[in-house]
């Protein structure tokens, strides 16, 4: 699986460019913090992060291996037996749990209980706490202490896509680092190292339609970048064939135009090839989404302005957003989108 085989194992190897200097900047500093909280949505490199931070202050041929003051040598060899075993998940000193299947009381105070074991095999004992939103008000209870004072030994790393869920208790003891939604330059870069490693030959086009069909996640813009791979997919109208958005630049310069009729033939020879509506008006949302940020002034890169008003806009989104909740319960997959095509022309 190319997310397995191209994951990043050095600092500068992250995709993630905000979180990649970040790090850096911790890693530089003479005294590192204890606990540290990984936010953002699925797929832009938490775990990978956190694993790759578990390498860095363990490596054996680095600063933190020998000892240096300078901290300027803070990149994970990847050779010495250290990176090499927690590559391979078999490095004792490295632990890591799913909150998700290990959220109570019971399995949190066996957690900390391994925090009172001195190192192993390395230096410190990082332990990674994936989906950490789950975990009970008791669990956290009961790890909030162990957050507070730490061994000297015991580094924490919190994971989780919901910060709203984290109490605030928990939170003040960690540093915060904010993953975000994956930006869709740092995507694209990363789908460009991988094609010409893969020797895919694709235009940069290809790059760009797999990165605004990604939702905003680099694993995710990494299997559709293996799917079409697979499906050996060469030219631009069999991607977006596949991904169901056919043409949707295409369809937002026809509403544009005020013509009903060709804006109707084109969602009839959407259905009849197959097309996703639901990936359609996924697509449509976010292009109006950046209209609206243009509208307002606001610089955005690789986009035009369409010939839309501002109040146009806001209504078509609207319109757009009942018609994808619609979708749930509709016997005919083009009827909420061309209800709400129809009302927008009628109040246009």
């Amino acid at each position: 699986m190319f997310y397995l085989k191209y994951r990043p194992q050095t600092i500068n190897s992250l995709d993630n460019s905000k979180v990649k200097n970040q790090l850096i900047e911790i890693l530089k500093s003479k005294k590192l913090p204890h606990a540290y909280l990984f936010v953002g949505q699925k797929g832009t490199g938490k775990t990978s992060s956190a694993r790759i931070f578990a390498k860095a202050i363990n490596c054996l041929n680095n600063d933190y291996g020998k000892n240096s003051l300078d901290k300027e040598n803070f990149e994970p060899c990847n050779q010495c037996e250290n990176c090499l075993s927690i590559n391979s998940s078999s490095f004792n000193d490295v632990i890591e749990m799913d909150a998700a299947s290990n959220r109570g009381i019971e399995e949190i105070k066996n957690l900390i209980k391994e925090t009172s074991f001195a190192p192993m095999s390395g230096k410190y004992r990082v332990f990674i706490i994936d989906e950490a939103h789950m975990i009970t008000n008791e669990g956290f209870n009961a790890l909030l202490k162990t957050l507070e004072e730490p061994p000297k030994t015991a580094f924490f790393i919190l994971a989780t896509t919901n910060l709203e869920k984290i109490p605030k208790t928990i939170a003040s003891r960690c540093l915060k680092i904010n993953f975000g939604k994956a930006l869709k330059k740092d995507i694209i870069e990363m789908l460009k190292k991988i094609g010409e490693k893969e020797n895919l030959n694709y235009q940069d086009d290809f790059y760009k339609i797999i990165a605004n069909h990604s939702d905003y996640s680099f694993r995710d813009a990494v299997k559709i970048l293996e799917e079409i791979s697979i499906q050996k997919i060469k030219n631009i109208e069999e991607l977006e064939n596949y991904l169901g958005i056919r043409g949707k630049n295409n369809f937002l310069e026809i509403i544009e135009k005020k013509d009903i009729k060709k804006t109707f033939a084109w969602i009839e020879e959407f259905n009849q090839n197959g097309g996703n509506f639901k990936n359609l008006i996924e697509e449509m949302l976010e292009e109006l989404r950046i209209q609206l940020l243009i509208k307002k002034g606001i610089q955005i890169e690789d986009e035009k302005n369409i010939n839309l008003s501002f109040a146009e806009i806001t209504k078509l989104i609207k319109l757009l957003l009942q018609a994808y909740q619609q979708l749930k319960s509709t016997p005919i997959d083009s009827l909420p989108l061309e209800i709400a095509i129809a009302e927008f022309y009628n109040e246009n």
